[in-house]
């Protein structure tokens, strides 16, 4: 059996010499449990090494990435989408202009948590007095303390 270096899954590049369990999580917007699931849902056996995969469970293995039927909702990371109302999981670029529709929503709205994204702040209620500090350098600014000298002189 021939033990492939690379493999393509998703319009990503995953290491052959991993689990699949673990190459699939390369893949944005899979994790560890999603992952899992995949796996049982295509019937492919998670510590199997990804280039060892044959084309037909690589092909399943996209199928179920692409359609998750037989994955519970709960692990779907947009469950009630804003615009569809649907249940879906996204992955890749999908998942990036998802997630910047949101945000761009929000700042249109001027929700809070938009203007907090627009201001470049925390959205999240963290504290900002000691974090989150841009810009100026922080701290008292002293007055340069000068040698009696130079004050003599200053006087005159």
């Amino acid at each position: 059996m021939i033990v492939k270096q690379l493999i393509r899954i998703g319009n990503s590049d995953l290491d052959g010499s991993k689990e699949i369990q673990h190459a699939l999580r390369k893949i944005k917007g899979i994790g560890f449990m999603m992952a899992n699931a995949v796996c049982f849902s295509a019937g492919v056996e998670n510590r199997k090494k990804a280039g060892e995969l044959s084309a037909e469970e690589i092909t399943k293995i996209e199928e179920v990435i692409k359609d998750p039927k037989g994955i519970p909702v709960w692990m779907y990371n947009r469950r009630k989408d804003y615009d569809q109302g649907i249940d879906k999981h996204l992955f890749t670029t999908n998942l990036n202009f998802a997630k910047e529709f949101d945000v761009k929503r929000l700042q249109k709205i001027k929700s809070y948590r938009g203007l907090r994204h627009a201001w470049g702040l925390p959205v999240r209620g963290q504290r900002t007095r000691s974090n989150f500090r841009r810009g100026t350098s922080v701290g008292v600014v002293k007055k340069s303390i000068k040698s009696p000298e130079k004050a003599k002189e200053s006087k005159k």
